[in-house]
Protein backbone atom coordinates (compact mmCIF):
# COMPACT_ATOMS: atom_id res chain seq x y z
CA UNK A 1 0.00 0.00 0.00
CA UNK A 2 1.54 3.21 -1.00
CA UNK A 3 1.93 5.86 1.86
CA UNK A 4 0.16 8.46 0.85
CA UNK A 5 -3.19 6.21 0.89
CA UNK A 6 -4.94 6.23 4.01
CA UNK A 7 -7.17 3.34 4.57
CA UNK A 8 -10.30 4.13 7.03
CA UNK A 9 -11.22 1.64 9.01
CA UNK A 10 -14.64 1.36 10.87
CA UNK A 11 -15.25 0.62 13.97
CA UNK A 12 -16.62 -2.53 15.12
CA UNK A 13 -19.77 -3.27 15.86
CA UNK A 14 -20.65 -5.38 19.30
CA UNK A 15 -22.26 -8.58 17.61
CA UNK A 16 -24.01 -10.70 19.88
CA UNK A 17 -23.13 -14.18 18.19
CA UNK A 18 -19.40 -12.73 17.61
CA UNK A 19 -19.77 -12.22 14.19
CA UNK A 20 -18.69 -9.02 12.85
CA UNK A 21 -19.52 -7.93 8.81
CA UNK A 22 -17.25 -7.38 6.44
CA UNK A 23 -16.62 -3.68 5.03
CA UNK A 24 -15.57 -2.97 2.05
CA UNK A 25 -12.31 -0.74 2.31
CA UNK A 26 -13.13 2.93 0.73
CA UNK A 27 -9.86 5.20 0.41
CA UNK A 28 -10.19 9.09 0.97
CA UNK A 29 -9.20 9.77 -2.65
CA UNK A 30 -12.41 7.90 -3.90
CA UNK A 31 -14.64 10.11 -2.12
CA UNK A 32 -12.78 13.11 -2.95
CA UNK A 33 -13.52 12.03 -6.92
CA UNK A 34 -17.57 11.24 -6.48
CA UNK A 35 -17.73 14.73 -5.04
CA UNK A 36 -16.29 16.66 -8.15
CA UNK A 37 -18.13 14.37 -10.90
CA UNK A 38 -21.70 15.40 -8.63
CA UNK A 39 -20.31 18.88 -8.97
CA UNK A 40 -19.81 19.04 -12.91
CA UNK A 41 -22.92 17.24 -13.27
CA UNK A 42 -24.69 19.98 -11.43
CA UNK A 43 -22.82 22.68 -14.18
CA UNK A 44 -23.44 20.70 -16.59
CA UNK A 45 -27.38 20.89 -15.75
CA UNK A 46 -27.12 24.66 -15.30
CA UNK A 47 -25.42 25.28 -18.57
CA UNK A 48 -28.21 23.20 -20.15
CA UNK A 49 -31.02 24.87 -18.60
CA UNK A 50 -29.93 28.46 -19.76
CA UNK A 51 -28.95 27.05 -23.19
CA UNK A 52 -32.98 26.14 -23.43
CA UNK A 53 -34.14 29.41 -22.13
CA UNK A 54 -32.22 31.04 -25.37
CA UNK A 55 -34.55 33.39 -27.25
CA UNK A 56 -33.47 35.07 -30.46
CA UNK A 57 -34.57 38.88 -30.25
CA UNK A 58 -34.12 40.80 -33.35
CA UNK A 59 -30.92 43.04 -33.82
CA UNK A 60 -29.26 41.29 -30.95
CA UNK A 61 -26.19 38.96 -31.87
CA UNK A 62 -26.44 36.56 -29.43
CA UNK A 63 -22.78 34.90 -30.49
CA UNK A 64 -21.50 38.38 -28.99
CA UNK A 65 -20.02 37.28 -25.51
CA UNK A 66 -20.37 40.87 -24.73
CA UNK A 67 -24.11 41.10 -24.51
CA UNK A 68 -24.94 37.17 -23.14
CA UNK A 69 -25.13 38.01 -19.59
CA UNK A 70 -27.49 41.48 -20.05
CA UNK A 71 -29.65 39.36 -22.23
CA UNK A 72 -30.20 36.38 -19.82
CA UNK A 73 -30.64 39.20 -16.91
CA UNK A 74 -33.62 40.80 -19.15
CA UNK A 75 -35.13 37.45 -19.77
CA UNK A 76 -34.98 36.35 -15.84
CA UNK A 77 -36.84 39.74 -15.10
CA UNK A 78 -38.91 39.47 -17.79
CA UNK A 79 -40.10 35.76 -16.42
CA UNK A 80 -40.33 37.36 -12.67
CA UNK A 81 -42.34 40.53 -13.96
CA UNK A 82 -44.58 37.90 -15.63
CA UNK A 83 -45.09 35.92 -12.93
CA UNK A 84 -46.16 38.65 -10.61
CA UNK A 85 -48.44 40.34 -13.27
CA UNK A 86 -50.22 36.45 -13.44
CA UNK A 87 -50.49 36.07 -9.70
CA UNK A 88 -52.08 39.84 -9.13
CA UNK A 89 -54.83 38.65 -11.95
CA UNK A 90 -55.51 35.51 -10.05
CA UNK A 91 -55.56 37.37 -7.13
CA UNK A 92 -58.60 39.72 -9.08
CA UNK A 93 -60.29 36.90 -10.51
CA UNK A 94 -60.72 35.21 -7.48
CA UNK A 95 -62.35 38.79 -5.63
CA UNK A 96 -64.30 39.07 -8.90
CA UNK A 97 -66.05 36.36 -9.00
CA UNK A 98 -66.46 35.66 -5.46
CA UNK A 99 -68.78 32.78 -4.41
CA UNK A 100 -71.15 33.05 -7.61
CA UNK A 101 -71.97 30.07 -9.03
CA UNK A 102 -70.98 31.52 -13.03
CA UNK A 103 -67.44 32.44 -12.95
CA UNK A 104 -65.25 34.02 -15.49
CA UNK A 105 -61.88 33.06 -16.59
CA UNK A 106 -59.03 36.39 -16.99
CA UNK A 107 -56.47 33.98 -18.95
CA UNK A 108 -56.59 36.14 -21.80
CA UNK A 109 -54.81 39.31 -19.66
CA UNK A 110 -51.95 36.81 -18.43
CA UNK A 111 -49.03 37.01 -19.89
CA UNK A 112 -46.61 34.10 -18.65
CA UNK A 113 -44.65 31.91 -21.64
CA UNK A 114 -46.26 28.71 -22.44
CA UNK A 115 -42.32 26.90 -21.92
CA UNK A 116 -41.65 28.87 -18.37
CA UNK A 117 -45.38 27.65 -17.68
CA UNK A 118 -44.09 23.73 -18.39
CA UNK A 119 -40.67 23.49 -17.12
CA UNK A 120 -41.21 25.29 -13.82
CA UNK A 121 -43.87 22.99 -12.22
CA UNK A 122 -42.31 23.89 -8.59
CA UNK A 123 -42.82 27.36 -9.09
CA UNK A 124 -46.39 26.65 -10.40
CA UNK A 125 -46.58 25.22 -7.13
CA UNK A 126 -45.29 27.50 -5.13
CA UNK A 127 -47.33 29.91 -6.92
CA UNK A 128 -50.50 28.04 -5.51
CA UNK A 129 -49.01 27.49 -2.34
CA UNK A 130 -49.02 31.67 -2.15
CA UNK A 131 -53.03 31.96 -3.35
CA UNK A 132 -53.83 29.24 -0.96
CA UNK A 133 -52.33 31.66 1.81
CA UNK A 134 -54.48 34.55 0.82
CA UNK A 135 -56.85 35.81 3.22
CA UNK A 136 -60.76 34.50 1.62
CA UNK A 137 -62.84 37.22 0.47
CA UNK A 138 -65.94 38.56 2.58
CA UNK A 139 -68.65 37.08 0.48
CA UNK A 140 -68.62 33.56 2.58
CA UNK A 141 -68.13 31.02 -0.01
CA UNK A 142 -70.55 28.04 -0.44
CA UNK A 143 -68.74 24.83 0.36
CA UNK A 144 -71.21 23.15 -2.33
CA UNK A 145 -70.71 26.11 -4.98
CA UNK A 146 -66.98 25.71 -4.65
CA UNK A 147 -67.58 22.25 -4.86
CA UNK A 148 -69.80 22.45 -8.29
CA UNK A 149 -66.75 24.83 -9.34
CA UNK A 150 -63.98 22.74 -9.24
CA UNK A 151 -65.61 19.95 -10.49
CA UNK A 152 -67.20 21.40 -13.03
CA UNK A 153 -70.53 19.48 -12.78
CA UNK A 154 -73.82 20.65 -14.04
CA UNK A 155 -74.73 23.75 -12.16
CA UNK A 156 -78.71 23.41 -10.76
CA UNK A 157 -79.44 26.96 -10.02
CA UNK A 158 -83.21 28.10 -8.50
CA UNK A 159 -84.50 28.41 -11.93
CA UNK A 160 -84.09 24.96 -12.60
CA UNK A 161 -87.81 23.50 -14.11
CA UNK A 162 -88.21 20.45 -12.01
CA UNK A 163 -86.84 22.33 -8.52
CA UNK A 164 -89.72 24.91 -9.35
CA UNK A 165 -92.39 22.76 -9.84
CA UNK A 166 -92.19 20.45 -7.08
CA UNK A 167 -91.56 23.85 -4.74
CA UNK A 168 -94.80 25.47 -6.06
CA UNK A 169 -96.80 21.46 -5.40
CA UNK A 170 -95.61 21.68 -1.94
CA UNK A 171 -96.60 25.67 -2.07
CA UNK A 172 -100.51 24.76 -2.13
CA UNK A 173 -100.59 23.61 1.39
CA UNK A 174 -100.09 27.03 2.34
CA UNK A 175 -102.94 28.25 0.83
CA UNK A 176 -106.56 28.99 3.04
CA UNK A 177 -108.51 25.83 3.87
CA UNK A 178 -111.22 26.40 1.38
CA UNK A 179 -109.32 25.56 -1.46
CA UNK A 180 -109.45 22.37 -2.92
CA UNK A 181 -106.25 21.69 -3.64
CA UNK A 182 -105.99 17.66 -2.83
CA UNK A 183 -103.32 15.90 -1.56
CA UNK A 184 -100.63 17.65 -3.10
CA UNK A 185 -98.33 16.74 0.01
CA UNK A 186 -98.52 12.87 -0.46
CA UNK A 187 -95.14 11.20 -0.99
CA UNK A 188 -95.97 8.89 -3.65
CA UNK A 189 -97.23 11.95 -5.70
CA UNK A 190 -94.14 13.63 -7.16
CA UNK A 191 -96.62 16.38 -8.47
CA UNK A 192 -94.82 19.24 -10.53
CA UNK A 193 -96.61 22.29 -11.17
CA UNK A 194 -95.38 25.56 -13.56
CA UNK A 195 -94.43 28.77 -12.27
CA UNK A 196 -97.71 29.63 -14.24
CA UNK A 197 -100.57 27.59 -13.34
CA UNK A 198 -99.34 27.84 -10.20
CA UNK A 199 -99.30 31.90 -10.10
CA UNK A 200 -102.70 31.33 -11.41
CA UNK A 201 -104.24 28.84 -8.94
CA UNK A 202 -102.91 31.88 -6.31
CA UNK A 203 -104.52 34.79 -7.77
CA UNK A 204 -107.91 32.57 -7.47
CA UNK A 205 -107.30 31.60 -4.39
CA UNK A 206 -106.59 35.62 -3.25
CA UNK A 207 -109.98 36.60 -5.12
CA UNK A 208 -111.62 33.71 -3.46
CA UNK A 209 -110.79 34.70 -0.20
CA UNK A 210 -111.76 38.02 -0.77
CA UNK A 211 -115.14 37.62 -2.22
CA UNK A 212 -116.08 34.99 1.05
CA UNK A 213 -114.94 38.02 3.03
CA UNK A 214 -117.33 40.46 1.77
CA UNK A 215 -120.25 37.92 1.77
CA UNK A 216 -119.89 37.15 4.96
CA UNK A 217 -119.21 40.83 5.98
CA UNK A 218 -122.51 41.84 3.88
CA UNK A 219 -124.26 38.77 5.55
CA UNK A 220 -123.60 39.65 9.09
CA UNK A 221 -124.79 43.38 8.58
CA UNK A 222 -128.15 43.39 5.88
CA UNK A 223 -131.44 41.60 5.96
CA UNK A 224 -131.71 38.82 3.10
CA UNK A 225 -133.73 36.28 2.29
CA UNK A 226 -135.34 34.60 5.12
CA UNK A 227 -132.24 35.85 7.28
CA UNK A 228 -131.76 38.44 9.65
CA UNK A 229 -128.75 40.72 10.49
CA UNK A 230 -127.97 41.37 14.26
CA UNK A 231 -129.29 44.88 14.30
CA UNK A 232 -132.85 43.95 13.36
CA UNK A 233 -132.53 40.49 15.75
CA UNK A 234 -131.76 43.20 18.71
CA UNK A 235 -134.86 45.36 17.66
CA UNK A 236 -136.89 41.86 17.79
CA UNK A 237 -135.41 40.60 20.76
CA UNK A 238 -136.39 44.24 22.78
CA UNK A 239 -140.12 43.87 21.74
CA UNK A 240 -139.95 40.52 22.84
CA UNK A 241 -138.28 41.78 26.30
CA UNK A 242 -140.36 44.66 27.09
CA UNK A 243 -143.64 42.31 26.36
CA UNK A 244 -144.52 44.38 23.21
CA UNK A 245 -144.50 40.76 21.29
CA UNK A 246 -144.92 37.74 23.35
CA UNK A 247 -142.90 35.84 20.76
CA UNK A 248 -141.85 35.57 16.97
CA UNK A 249 -142.59 32.62 14.74
CA UNK A 250 -141.87 31.87 11.39
CA UNK A 251 -141.19 33.49 8.35
CA UNK A 252 -145.10 33.99 6.23
CA UNK A 253 -143.56 35.63 2.66
CA UNK A 254 -140.68 36.86 0.99
CA UNK A 255 -140.86 39.99 -1.23
CA UNK A 256 -138.29 41.76 -3.02
CA UNK A 257 -138.42 44.59 -0.69
CA UNK A 258 -139.07 42.70 2.78
CA UNK A 259 -139.61 39.70 4.71
CA UNK A 260 -142.75 39.13 6.85
CA UNK A 261 -142.82 37.20 10.27
CA UNK A 262 -145.50 36.29 12.40
CA UNK A 263 -145.30 36.76 16.07
CA UNK A 264 -148.04 37.01 18.76
CA UNK A 265 -148.90 40.19 20.20
CA UNK A 266 -148.59 41.59 23.47
CA UNK A 267 -149.33 45.30 24.60
CA UNK A 268 -147.41 48.59 24.11
CA UNK A 269 -145.46 50.56 27.05
CA UNK A 270 -148.56 52.44 27.66
CA UNK A 271 -150.90 49.20 28.39
CA UNK A 272 -152.95 49.20 25.36
CA UNK A 273 -153.45 46.03 23.42
CA UNK A 274 -152.18 44.93 20.66
CA UNK A 275 -153.65 42.22 18.27
CA UNK A 276 -153.52 38.34 19.24
CA UNK A 277 -151.96 37.69 15.90
CA UNK A 278 -149.59 40.06 13.74
CA UNK A 279 -147.56 40.20 11.18
CA UNK A 280 -143.96 41.72 11.43
CA UNK A 281 -142.70 43.49 7.93
CA UNK A 282 -138.79 43.46 8.18
CA UNK A 283 -137.57 45.93 5.01
CA UNK A 284 -134.25 44.45 3.77
CA UNK A 285 -131.70 46.76 4.14
CA UNK A 286 -129.99 44.87 0.36
CA UNK A 287 -131.16 46.74 -2.80
CA UNK A 288 -129.91 44.38 -4.83
CA UNK A 289 -133.19 43.07 -5.32
CA UNK A 290 -134.97 46.21 -5.95
CA UNK A 291 -132.95 48.48 -7.39
CA UNK A 292 -135.63 51.28 -8.28
CA UNK A 293 -136.94 52.03 -4.95
CA UNK A 294 -135.54 55.90 -5.35
CA UNK A 295 -138.05 55.96 -8.56
CA UNK A 296 -140.88 56.30 -5.58
CA UNK A 297 -139.28 57.66 -3.07
CA UNK A 298 -137.36 60.52 -4.54
CA UNK A 299 -139.86 62.12 -6.66
CA UNK A 300 -142.24 62.03 -3.62
CA UNK A 301 -142.62 65.60 -1.51
CA UNK A 302 -143.25 63.76 1.68
CA UNK A 303 -140.00 62.34 2.35
CA UNK A 304 -137.62 64.09 -1.03
CA UNK A 305 -135.44 66.42 1.60
CA UNK A 306 -135.00 63.51 3.35
CA UNK A 307 -133.62 60.75 0.59
CA UNK A 308 -129.84 59.73 0.61
CA UNK A 309 -128.42 57.38 -2.07
CA UNK A 310 -125.58 57.35 0.29
CA UNK A 311 -126.96 55.11 2.95
CA UNK A 312 -129.06 52.05 2.49
CA UNK A 313 -130.33 51.71 6.01
CA UNK A 314 -132.30 55.16 5.37
CA UNK A 315 -133.74 54.38 3.05
CA UNK A 316 -135.08 51.39 4.14
CA UNK A 317 -136.29 53.55 7.58
CA UNK A 318 -137.62 55.99 4.71
CA UNK A 319 -139.30 53.37 3.06
CA UNK A 320 -140.92 51.74 6.17
CA UNK A 321 -142.33 55.12 7.30
CA UNK A 322 -143.87 55.47 3.92
CA UNK A 323 -145.60 52.84 4.10
CA UNK A 324 -146.96 53.31 7.39
CA UNK A 325 -148.54 56.63 6.54
CA UNK A 326 -150.29 55.46 3.26
CA UNK A 327 -151.91 51.98 5.43
CA UNK A 328 -153.05 55.02 7.78
CA UNK A 329 -154.24 57.24 5.32
CA UNK A 330 -156.12 53.78 3.54
CA UNK A 331 -157.08 52.84 6.81
CA UNK A 332 -158.92 56.68 7.38
CA UNK A 333 -160.82 55.55 4.29
CA UNK A 334 -162.24 52.80 4.87
CA UNK A 335 -160.07 50.67 2.58
CA UNK A 336 -159.55 47.13 3.63
CA UNK A 337 -155.64 46.96 4.77
CA UNK A 338 -153.55 45.82 7.39
CA UNK A 339 -153.72 48.40 10.27
CA UNK A 340 -150.76 49.95 11.86
CA UNK A 341 -149.56 48.50 15.44
CA UNK A 342 -145.92 49.64 15.77
CA UNK A 343 -142.79 51.56 13.60
CA UNK A 344 -139.21 50.45 15.07
CA UNK A 345 -136.40 52.18 12.13
CA UNK A 346 -137.21 49.53 9.52
CA UNK A 347 -139.43 47.23 11.40
CA UNK A 348 -142.74 47.61 11.00
CA UNK A 349 -145.74 45.90 12.83
CA UNK A 350 -149.05 45.29 11.59
CA UNK A 351 -152.20 43.39 11.89
CA UNK A 352 -152.04 40.03 10.70
CA UNK A 353 -154.48 39.41 7.72
CA UNK A 354 -155.50 35.60 8.12
CA UNK A 355 -156.59 33.15 11.29
CA UNK A 356 -154.29 30.91 13.23
CA UNK A 357 -150.89 31.47 11.92
CA UNK A 358 -152.14 31.02 8.59
CA UNK A 359 -151.60 33.80 6.22
CA UNK A 360 -154.68 34.73 3.53
CA UNK A 361 -154.15 33.42 0.18
CA UNK A 362 -153.35 35.72 -2.33
CA UNK A 363 -155.59 36.69 -5.10
CA UNK A 364 -153.50 34.64 -7.30
CA UNK A 365 -153.76 31.63 -5.32
CA UNK A 366 -157.06 31.85 -3.82
CA UNK A 367 -159.67 28.98 -5.13
CA UNK A 368 -163.13 31.55 -5.71
CA UNK A 369 -165.75 30.78 -7.56
CA UNK A 370 -167.27 32.95 -10.39
CA UNK A 371 -169.73 35.04 -8.11
CA UNK A 372 -166.50 35.53 -5.44
CA UNK A 373 -164.15 36.30 -8.26
CA UNK A 374 -167.06 39.25 -9.82
CA UNK A 375 -167.12 40.09 -6.08
CA UNK A 376 -163.53 40.47 -5.59
CA UNK A 377 -163.29 42.33 -9.03
CA UNK A 378 -165.46 45.00 -8.02
CA UNK A 379 -164.39 45.54 -4.64
CA UNK A 380 -160.94 46.13 -6.06
CA UNK A 381 -162.09 48.64 -8.29
CA UNK A 382 -163.80 50.48 -5.59
CA UNK A 383 -161.23 50.19 -3.76
CA UNK A 384 -158.66 51.36 -6.50
CA UNK A 385 -161.20 54.77 -6.93
CA UNK A 386 -161.23 55.27 -3.52
CA UNK A 387 -157.47 55.51 -2.78
CA UNK A 388 -156.82 57.78 -5.59
CA UNK A 389 -159.93 60.22 -5.11
CA UNK A 390 -160.06 60.21 -1.57
CA UNK A 391 -156.88 59.04 -0.04
CA UNK A 392 -155.13 60.87 -2.99
CA UNK A 393 -152.44 57.53 -3.70
CA UNK A 394 -151.42 55.76 -6.20
CA UNK A 395 -150.64 51.91 -5.63
CA UNK A 396 -147.89 51.56 -8.17
CA UNK A 397 -147.55 47.74 -7.67
CA UNK A 398 -150.71 46.54 -7.96
CA UNK A 399 -151.47 42.88 -9.41
CA UNK A 400 -152.88 39.68 -7.90
CA UNK A 401 -149.72 39.58 -5.78
CA UNK A 402 -150.77 42.50 -3.56
CA UNK A 403 -154.15 41.37 -2.94
CA UNK A 404 -155.67 39.41 -0.43
CA UNK A 405 -158.27 37.01 0.07
CA UNK A 406 -160.02 37.38 3.51
CA UNK A 407 -163.47 37.09 5.32
CA UNK A 408 -165.62 36.94 1.73
CA UNK A 409 -163.34 40.71 1.29
CA UNK A 410 -160.23 42.01 -0.86
CA UNK A 411 -157.64 42.95 0.93
CA UNK A 412 -154.73 45.59 -0.07
CA UNK A 413 -151.41 45.33 1.16
CA UNK A 414 -147.37 45.97 0.28
CA UNK A 415 -148.30 50.06 -0.26
CA UNK A 416 -144.67 51.73 0.50
CA UNK A 417 -143.99 52.47 -2.92
CA UNK A 418 -147.17 54.04 -3.48
CA UNK A 419 -147.23 57.75 -4.49
CA UNK A 420 -149.75 60.75 -4.60
CA UNK A 421 -151.09 61.81 -8.21
CA UNK A 422 -149.04 65.05 -8.19
CA UNK A 423 -146.08 62.62 -8.65
CA UNK A 424 -144.57 63.32 -11.76
CA UNK A 425 -144.95 59.16 -12.99
CA UNK A 426 -148.51 58.93 -10.92
CA UNK A 427 -150.48 58.02 -14.10
CA UNK A 428 -148.13 56.09 -15.77
CA UNK A 429 -148.17 54.04 -12.35
CA UNK A 430 -151.90 54.01 -12.22
CA UNK A 431 -152.33 52.79 -16.08
CA UNK A 432 -149.94 50.28 -15.17
CA UNK A 433 -152.15 49.08 -12.32
CA UNK A 434 -155.32 48.99 -14.44
CA UNK A 435 -153.77 47.05 -17.09
CA UNK A 436 -152.43 44.47 -14.47
CA UNK A 437 -156.10 44.36 -13.01
CA UNK A 438 -157.61 44.07 -16.24
CA UNK A 439 -155.82 41.45 -17.50
CA UNK A 440 -155.79 39.46 -14.16
CA UNK A 441 -159.60 39.50 -14.27
CA UNK A 442 -159.97 38.87 -17.68
CA UNK A 443 -157.93 35.62 -17.80
CA UNK A 444 -159.90 34.23 -14.61
CA UNK A 445 -163.63 34.65 -16.78
CA UNK A 446 -164.99 37.68 -15.01
CA UNK A 447 -167.28 38.74 -17.33
CA UNK A 448 -167.65 42.94 -18.10
CA UNK A 449 -164.66 43.49 -17.16
CA UNK A 450 -163.63 46.97 -18.66
CA UNK A 451 -160.45 47.59 -20.77
CA UNK A 452 -157.25 49.38 -18.91
CA UNK A 453 -158.31 52.78 -20.67
CA UNK A 454 -161.87 52.33 -19.24
CA UNK A 455 -160.56 51.35 -16.09
CA UNK A 456 -158.08 53.92 -15.83
CA UNK A 457 -160.53 57.04 -16.77
CA UNK A 458 -162.72 55.56 -14.11
CA UNK A 459 -160.14 56.06 -10.97
CA UNK A 460 -158.56 59.13 -12.11
CA UNK A 461 -161.53 60.94 -13.58
CA UNK A 462 -159.72 62.38 -16.11
CA UNK A 463 -160.62 64.20 -20.11
CA UNK A 464 -158.73 62.38 -22.12
CA UNK A 465 -160.31 60.73 -25.21
CA UNK A 466 -160.95 57.42 -25.24
CA UNK A 467 -159.15 54.90 -27.92
CA UNK A 468 -158.71 51.51 -28.56
CA UNK A 469 -155.54 51.42 -29.44
CA UNK A 470 -153.64 51.27 -26.00
CA UNK A 471 -150.29 52.54 -26.93
CA UNK A 472 -151.75 55.30 -28.50
CA UNK A 473 -153.79 56.13 -24.95
CA UNK A 474 -150.64 55.85 -22.96
CA UNK A 475 -148.86 57.89 -25.28
CA UNK A 476 -152.03 60.80 -24.45
CA UNK A 477 -151.05 59.85 -20.65
CA UNK A 478 -147.47 60.82 -21.05
CA UNK A 479 -148.78 63.91 -22.86
CA UNK A 480 -151.30 64.73 -20.14
CA UNK A 481 -148.62 64.52 -17.00
CA UNK A 482 -146.01 66.57 -19.54
CA UNK A 483 -148.03 69.34 -20.20
CA UNK A 484 -151.43 69.68 -18.07
CA UNK A 485 -149.44 69.47 -14.85
CA UNK A 486 -147.68 72.50 -15.60
CA UNK A 487 -151.05 74.55 -16.55
CA UNK A 488 -153.40 73.89 -13.75
CA UNK A 489 -152.75 70.57 -11.86
CA UNK A 490 -155.38 68.02 -12.39
CA UNK A 491 -158.97 67.23 -11.34
CA UNK A 492 -158.79 66.36 -7.83
CA UNK A 493 -156.10 66.62 -6.52
CA UNK A 494 -156.03 69.16 -3.66
CA UNK A 495 -152.68 68.84 -1.24
CA UNK A 496 -153.21 65.97 1.52
CA UNK A 497 -152.59 67.69 4.74
CA UNK A 498 -149.48 65.09 5.48
CA UNK A 499 -147.92 66.45 8.41
CA UNK A 500 -151.06 66.96 10.20
CA UNK A 501 -151.69 63.32 9.94
CA UNK A 502 -148.59 62.10 9.95
CA UNK A 503 -148.46 64.10 13.80
CA UNK A 504 -151.34 62.60 14.35
CA UNK A 505 -150.27 58.87 13.63
CA UNK A 506 -147.21 59.18 15.46
CA UNK A 507 -148.41 61.37 18.47
CA UNK A 508 -151.97 59.26 18.80
CA UNK A 509 -154.32 62.01 18.43
CA UNK A 510 -157.82 61.23 19.58
CA UNK A 511 -160.30 59.85 17.61
CA UNK A 512 -162.55 63.11 16.69
CA UNK A 513 -159.63 64.57 14.48
CA UNK A 514 -160.66 61.78 12.67
CA UNK A 515 -163.61 63.95 10.64
CA UNK A 516 -161.07 66.63 9.66
CA UNK A 517 -161.17 67.67 5.77
CA UNK A 518 -158.73 65.54 3.65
Amino acid sequence: MDQGETVVIPKATSNPWGKTPDVAPCSLMSVMDEQLAKDLQDKEDDAFKLNSLHVDLPGIDSNNPDVDSDLLLAQMLQSQFDKENDHMVNIYEQKYNGNSKVSLSFDNYKSIHSIIKDDSSCDELDEHDDLDTLPPPDHGMDTKASKTKTTKKKITTKHDALLCGRKNARSLEKFPPGFAAGDVGSKKLDLKLSNSVYNTLKQHSYREERQSHRLHEKKEHSTHEQALDPKTRLLLYKMVNNETLDNVNGCISTGKEACVFHANGGRKESGEELPTECAIKVFKTTLNEFRTRERYIKDDHRFRDRFSKQNPRKVIRLWAEKEMCNLSRMQKAGISCPSVVLLKKHILVMSFVGRDMKAAPKLKDAVLSSNQMKLAYEQTVEMMCTMYQRCKLVHADLSEYNILWHDNRAWFIDVSQAVEPIHPHALEFLYRDCTNVTEFFKKRGVPDVMSASQLFLKVSELDIPLCDDENHFLSKVHGYERYEMTVGGRKNCQPYEFDYFFNKTTNGGSSSDDSTDE
